[in-house]
């Protein structure tokens, strides 16, 4: 059965969007760091997006009641995905920086696949393991120029990895959650309403614990980039992104993470005077060279469960 060009323009559209977007979250989140706490930044951050998605659910016309298993699901998954993945990446930019975060996370391609096949069973094609071997190439060749350019001494980018590497776990088992039959057969936008919820107060409690009451001390840059995450980075894209994992599946839709460094660098170029180098360049091209190969529209467009 093959996917009307309607629906997927607009999955190809969502994609762009997720991507572009997420992209530049990592110049907004570097700008957090420092001004305030990264646990109660976190906190904010997610506890705005929670509001803004219990408003737009309801605007929707969504029932924000859900079952009991259901609403247990939706605390796990933000646990998974609002609690410990982001306190873990806010924290490793403590560490090393937002480009080579941006860049470790585009591995997540790696754990969706592999936790997709073991847990729902979805298929994955030769195409997209031969794509996706093109792909990681390229970012290990990203990942080394990184590396090389990161300022911070050899054990303190060895912890930062550390910490991305836990996150990207973490956004992993939230990705391939959300292609499990009870997501599927719940409202997108009441699900993650409530796992935001779940996320928020997890993180206010982190952040009381670890770093004792808020301070907060912000400008209108600081305050314009929590709002920033929060509306653009949260509650525009993470709905639009589920959405891909139940069409696409989880594998092919985590190829946004890894064009999101490439976005994130070329941002970077404009705003921060980043110079590429030969070896970014390559990776960045080999990349994107995977992502042709492994997202052919018939490959990866199929609304079966078939992963590539």
């Amino acid at each position: 059965m093959s996917v009307p060009p309607v629906h997927r323009a607009r999955a190809i559209g969502a994609f762009v969007l997720v991507t572009l977007i997420w992209g530049s979250t990592w110049l907004v989140i570097k700008d957090q760091i420092g001004a305030i706490a990264p646990a109660w930044a976190v906190t904010g951050r997610f506890t705005l997006a929670a509001l803004g998605m219990f408003a737009l659910a309801l605007a929707r016309g969504e029932k924000l009641a859900l079952p009991g298993r259901t609403m247990a699901f939706a605390a796990v998954l933000g646990l998974c995905q609002f609690f410990a993945n982001f306190q873990l990446v806010y924290r490793a930019e403590q560490h090393i920086t937002s480009g080579l975060v941006a860049v470790i996370f585009a591995l997540l391609l790696v754990p969706n696949t592999l936790f997709a096949r073991l847990f729902v069973g979805a298929e994955v094609s030769r195409r997209f393991l031969f794509g996706s071997v093109v792909a990681m190439a390229g970012i290990a060749l990203l990942m080394l120029h990184e590396y090389r350019a990161a300022p911070a001494g050899g054990s303190a980018v060895m912890i930062g990895i550390a910490l991305t590497g836990l996150a990207v776990l973490c956004a992993s088992t939230a990705n391939v959650m959300q292609a499990a039959q009870i997501a599927r057969r719940t409202n997108t936008l009441a699900l993650i309403a409530w796992a935001m919820a779940a996320g928020a107060a997890a993180d206010a409690v982190y952040a009381w614990a670890s770093a004792g009451a808020p301070t907060f001390d912000l400008g209108v840059r600081q305050i314009a980039g929590i709002v920033y995450l929060a509306i653009m980075g949260s509650v525009v894209t993470f709905p639009l992104y589920f959405t891909l994992i139940r069409e696409w599946g989880p594998g092919p839709a985590a190829y946004s993470s890894v064009l999101i460094p490439v976005v994130a660098m070329g941002l970077s170029t404009l705003f921060e005077g980043y110079r590429w180098s030969a070896l970014a360049g390559g990776g960045a091209v080999l990349a994107m060279i995977g992502l042709l190969i492994a997202l052919s529209p018939k490959q990866a467009l199929s609304p079966s469960r078939k992963v590539g």
